[in-house]
């Protein structure tokens, strides 16, 4: 099986059955052990009317009880092989859909971090989830069918082999079924795929717009818009679950037809022998065979039903995978090379200048035009920004990832020790920071200011140092298990500020050169918030950081403020210049300054 961190290789992306066919070929043996060993087992239940058939016409009938009992342990010994080949291709089995369940998770994973920023642009975050919850489950159903769909095939020509040996004429009867199967259920899985594929687009859509709904519930409430997009979710959700009928309509005349159909064929073969056996034509023991083999072709038939129905349904989420695959990164077509010493970063659709090595604030009247100043800056959104004397999107993208961090104050947190979460792995603060990629590595950006730092002999020294920058020694101490203690997805079991310095934590630890923070401090007491900031200056002091925040206490420890006023800049200076020339300013934040001078 795939390991956790092996290549999963390079994914057909031609169409669902071409990806498919290509999970197949990455499992090259167990997919031939699979088929063989439901290849086998499926043969030898057709050979249990045989000897069936052997026991009583040389030993039941004439009464020869050496003869009975030699068939008779034949088929008990057939049996108990059969019912270990049974768990063999089980278990065979288990491992091929495991497989292609864990390579389509890896192969989407990959290729979601490789979009990157680009990934929320390009597909919707309902499509994504509907893939990784439905699609990547049904596609690993879908490669269960290769044991017993190819043991089907071979236990069909096996079993009409053995009908040959006793009339011809049933033999055509059964040769002429399965043709006229097909006639009736190929329709269907064709009907099954469209409305399957149509089910899975509206529930990707309707899954992007719960997400939308949790994320805006208190501004649609604020705004009185609650009930109006409530009315348009129950109407969206009641079409997907009329298209959910249609699917499943589709689905239980499948399901009957694969029960039905085999059935209906048992009785008519079985009439036909019992005639022929009533004429004199065959004798009793191949009427049983006859009747033994009609019942063990019933499996086969069936499978075939299912195979068509799951490899349809394969093919629809394995189209919505490769879908998915298709979309490109944005390209990178940036030659130039970064800046070899810290500059300035300048965008000029704001006017927001960065002077180099500073603490720089950015307070907006729509916190939202700051936090897009900041994407911009940070080449998460197309702008004209300049770095030093280039712009910036004409710098390689490893470049800019390399010395430019953004750090949302709501960015994923995954599972793990909370030493994990932080980056136990990242270059420790103090350090040159992470060096850029291409053919000319920057200069060393100015170290930060001069302060004690743990001796490296301790491995979480410096874990234990930037949550302490981050002034959350409280999580760390309330902890059972200090660094080691294992966090939930998104850390759930800390509160909301504790997580808010968790992620300031794991963004100091990384110690970029340009360090631009999206409200750093919004979720925290202005006691808690005071020491952040101070700890903030001191901890990047010599290096290029930028806040956006309206809190007064953030604001005071910055060196530049600019003031934002529908995105653009409307003024510049300290704090407390602002605070005295620059009216709006003072009402932005005068609501802040009331509340910690209380």
């Amino acid at each position: 099986m795939i390991d956790a961190y092996g290549d999963p290789g390079t994914p057909d992306r031609r169409g669902g059955w071409h990806y498919l066919w290509w999970l197949v070929r990455r499992q090259p043996g167990r997919s031939v052990a699979g088929a063989v060993l439901g290849s086998v087992w499926m043969v030898l239940l057709s050979a249990t009317p045989y000897l069936m058939a052997r026991a009583v016409d040389e030993g039941l009938t004439p009464g020869d009880t050496g003869a009975l009992t030699l068939w008779t342990s034949l088929m008990v010994a057939v049996g108990a092989f059969n019912a270990w080949l049974s768990i063999l291709r089980h278990r065979t089995m288990t491992r091929v859909r495991m497989d292609a369940n864990f390579r389509t998770v890896k192969v989407v994973v990959d290729h979601a971090v490789r979009l990157g920023a680009a990934l929320p642009r390009r597909v919707g975050a309902g499509e994504v989830v509907t893939i990784g919850v439905g699609d990547v489950q049904q596609i690993a159903s879908a490669l269960t069918v290769i044991g017993p769909g190819v043991g089907a095939v071979v236990a069909y020509l096996a079993v009409t082999g053995l009908l040959l040996t006793v009339s011809v004429r049933l033999t055509l009867v059964v040769l002429v079924g399965m043709p006229l199967i097909a006639v009736l259920v190929g329709p269907l899985t064709r009907r099954l795929q469209g409305v399957e594929a149509e089910y899975r687009e509206r529930q990707g859509v309707l899954t992007a717009r719960i997400g939308d709904l949790a994320g805006g519930l208190r501004v649609l409430n604020g705004l009185g818009g609650k009930g109006l997009f409530a009315d348009a979710f129950r109407r969206d959700s009641a079409r997907l679950r009329a298209q959910g009928y249609r699917v499943g309509a589709v689905t239980s005349w499948m399901q009957a037809l694969g029960l039905g159909l085999p059935t209906l064929y048992l009785a008519v073969v079985t009439w036909l022998a019992a005639r022929m056996a009533a004429q004199g034509a065959i004798t009793v023991g191949e009427l049983v065979s006859v009747y033994g083999y009609v019942a063990v072709l019933v499996r086969p038939v069936s499978y075939f039903v299912d195979w068509g129905y799951e490899l349809g349904r394969g093919a629809v989420a394995a189209r919505r995978v490769v879908r998915l695959l298709r979309v490109e990164p944005e390209p990178d077509t940036g030659t130039a090379q970064a800046p070899a010493e810290p500059s300035v970063l300048y965008e000029p659709e704001s006017g927001v200048r960065v002077l180099p090595g500073r603490l720089t604030a950015l307070a907006a009247d729509r916190p939202a035009d700051a936090t897009t100043v900041v994407d911009r800056l940070g080449r998460y959104e197309p702008s004209a920004v300049t770095w030093g004397d280039v712009r910036l999107d004409d710098v390689p993208l490893p470049q800019v990832r390399a010395r430019i961090l953004v750090a949302d104050h709501e960015a994923d947190l995954f599972a793990g020790t909370l030493g994990e979460v932080i980056g136990g792995t990242a270059t420790p603060l103090g350090g040159a920071g992470t060096p850029a990629t291409g053919d000319h590595a920057p200069a060393p950006a100015p170290a930060p200011a001069p302060v004690q730092r743990p001796s490296d002999a301790h491995p979480d020294a410096h874990l234990t140092r930037v949550l302490h920058l981050a002034a959350a020694d409280d999580v760390l101490t309330a902890l059972p298990a200090g660094l080691d203690t294992p966090m939930d997805a998104q850390a759930r079991n800390l509160s909301g500020g504790q997580r808010q310095r968790v992620r300031l934590a794991r963004a100091l630890l990384a110690d970029p050169e340009v360090l631009l923070a999206v409200e750093p401090t919004s979720a925290l007491d202005a006691h808690t918030e005071a020491v952040v900031a101070d700890r903030l200056r001191e901890a990047r002091s010599g290096r290029t950081t930028v806040v956006t925040t309206t809190s007064p206490l953030v604001l005071d420890r910055a060196d530049t403020v600019h003031y934002l006023v529908d995105g653009k800049v409307a003024a510049t200076g300290s704090h407390q210049r602002l605070l005295a020339e620059e009216p709006g300013y003072r009402a932005l934040v005068a609501r802040d300054t009331e509340e910690a001078a209380r």
